[in-house]
C-alpha cells in the first residue's frame, strides 16, 4: 500500500484532542428519532445475504446533484441495497426525500440513509464492517482518510464521482500532503469534473491511470415532475407580475438582495421576491430582517397567501428550491455575492430561467466557463449591479429569451458524464 499510515495517526490523534468541538457540530446536525449512536459508525447490521451500495454525499447541494447517478444505480443494480449518507441533517432530509420518491415509483433497488460517522478510527472501522458495502462512492470532495482505510481494510473498491478541488481547496489539501496522498491511495478510480481537477488530485498523489476526466453530473440532472406540477401551480396563483428567485443565499447576501429588490418596486411596483435561504437553522432570522426593512413578507411553511401587497415570499421549505426556479423570471444563484464559492448554478438554467450569479464563483467555475461561453450567465458585483441587471432583463423580454434558451443549450451540450461515470463504476462492480 502507498502512502504515509504514520500521518493518518497523526490526524486521528488530532481528531481525538478536538473530539468534544467536532461532538458538538455533530450533536446540532440531527434529525428527530435518529440515534446520535450513528455518527460513532453504530448502525444496523447488513442482513445477511444482502448486497449493498453505499454513496456518501456531504449535504444537500450534493444530494441534488447526484439524483441522475443515485437513480441511475437503483436500475442499474436493482438486487442491491443503496444506502446514502451525508454529514448534515438538510442532506439526510433531501436523501429521506429521495428514499420515499424511490419507494413509491418501486422501479430498482431499496434506498436507504445513514448519518456518516465521524471520521474516527473506531467509528470509520466499525460502519463499514457493519454496513459491509460492495462498492463505496464519495462524491466530489469527501475524503475521510479512517473512512478510506476502513474500505481498504476490508476489501471494498472506492470510487470518487464528479470529484473536483477548487484552487482553495487544492491549496489547503497540499498542506496535508502526505496524508492526502495516502487517503488517496486507497481510491480505486476517480471521476474528475475537468481536467484542472483531475490534474491537482494527480498532484495531491492520485495514480494518473486511475483518474479519468468524466465531467460534471450537475449537467445530466432531468427536470423532477413534481417539482415542474409545483412551478406551474405556483405560476399560476402568483399572476403575471414579475417574478425573481434568489436561491441559496447566505448571511450578508441577503441584504443586498432585499436591497436590490427594493430598488427594482421603485421601477417595478408589483414585482415579487422569492427568498430561500440556504440554511434552515436561519429561516426565522430571514424573515424577522424581512420584516425590518418593512417588507410584507409570506412563508412557505405556513401556507401564508401572496397577495398582491406581498413583496417577498420566503420559501422556508426543504426540498423545493428547484420548484421556485421554475416559477420565476429570473434567478439570483445565492452563496456568490459572499465569499463561499457558489451554488448549483444549472437548476434554473435548466428549467429555462436567465440566471444571475455574483463573482464568487470557486465551487462552479467549470460550470460558470461553460455558461459564460454561450453569454448564458449575468455577472453582478453588488447589490447596486443586480438591482441594475433586474430591472435591465424585466424591461427586455427579448434578452430573457435569448439567456433561457443559451443556457438551457448549455446543460444539453454537457451531458454525458453520467454515462461515463457509470463506465468507470463498472470496472469496479460489474452490472447485474
Amino acid at each position: 500500500m502507498a502512502g504515509h499510515p504514520w500521518a493518518r495517526r497523526l490526524y486521528s490523534a488530532a481528531l481525538l484532542a478536538l473530539s468534544p468541538l467536532i461532538w458538538r457540530r455533530a450533536w446540532r446536525e440531527q434529525l428527530p428519532g435518529r440515534p446520535r449512536a450513528e455518527r460513532l459508525g453504530a448502525i444496523p447490521a447488513a442482513p445477511s445475504g444482502s448486497r449493498t451500495l453505499w454513496l456518501h454525499c456531504a449535504s444537500v447541494g450534493e444530494v441534488q446533484a447526484a439524483r441522475p447517478l443515485i437513480e441511475a444505480l437503483r436500475r442499474r443494480y436493482p438486487r442491491h441495497r443503496l444506502v446514502i449518507t451525508t454529514m448534515t441533517a438538510t442532506g439526510a432530509e433531501r436523501s429521506l426525500a429521495l428514499v420515499e420518491k424511490a419507494a413509491e415509483r418501486g422501479d430498482g433497488g431499496e434506498v436507504s440513509h445513514h448519518f456518516v460517522p465521524l471520521d474516527f478510527p473506531g467509528a470509520a472501522r466499525r460502519f463499514v464492517e457493519r454496513l459491509a458495502p460492495d462498492l463505496a462512492i464519495f462524491f466530489e470532495t469527501e475524503l475521510w482518510p479512517n473512512l478510506l482505510a476502513a474500505c481498504d481494510r476490508r476489501g471494498v473498491p472506492v470510487a470518487v464521482v464528479n470529484g473536483r478541488l477548487s484552487p482553495r481547496a487544492f491549496r489547503r489539501y497540499r498542506r496535508l500532503g502526505r496524508l492526502m496522498a495516502e487517503a488517496l491511495s486507497h481510491v480505486a478510480w476517480l471521476g474528475a469534473k475537468s481536467a484542472a481537477d483531475a490534474e491537482r488530485f494527480q498532484a495531491l498523489g492520485m495514480a494518473p491511470d486511475a483518474i479519468r476526466v468524466t465531467g460534471s453530473l450537475k449537467f445530466d440532472l432531468a427536470p423532477d415532475e413534481a417539482a415542474c406540477e409545483v412551478s406551474e401551480r405556483l405560476r399560476r396563483d402568483l399572476g403575471e407580475r414579475p417574478v425573481w428567485v434568489a436561491g441559496s443565499t447566505h448571511p450578508g447576501e441577503e441584504q443586498a438582495v432585499l436591497e436590490a429588490h427594493a430598488r427594482l418596486c421603485e421601477s417595478r411596483p408589483g414585482a415579487l421576491l422569492i427568498l430561500v435561504p440556504r440554511h434552515p437553522q436561519r429561516f426565522a432570522a430571514v424573515a424577522e430582517l424581512c420584516a425590518a426593512r418593512g417588507l410584507v413578507t409570506a412563508r412557505r411553511s405556513a401556507d401564508e397567501a401572496v397577495t398582491a401587497e406581498t413583496a417577498v415570499y420566503l420559501g422556508d421549505t426543504m426540498g423545493e428550491l428547484a420548484a421556485f426556479y421554475g416559477a420565476a423570471d429570473l434567478a439570483f444563484v445565492g452563496g456568490s455575492l459572499v465569499p463561499v464559492g457558489g451554488h448549483n448554478l444549472l437548476e434554473p438554467a435548466a428549467r429555462g430561467v436567465p440566471v444571475l450569479t455574483g463573482p464568487a464563483l470557486a465551487n462552479f467555475e467549470d460550470v460558470a466557463e461553460a455558461l459564460r461561453e454561450r453569454e448564458a450567465l449575468v455577472e453582478v458585483a453588488d447589490a447596486a449591479a443586480l438591482a441594475e441587471a433586474l430591472q435591465a432583463l424585466f424591461a427586455d423580454a427579448p434578452a430573457r429569451e435569448r439567456l433561457a434558451a443559451a443556457g438551457q443549450a448549455v446543460v444539453e451540450a454537457n451531458r454525458g458524464a453520467l454515462a461515463r461515470t457509470l463506465a468507470g463504476l463498472e470496472h469496479l462492480l460489474p452490472t447485474e
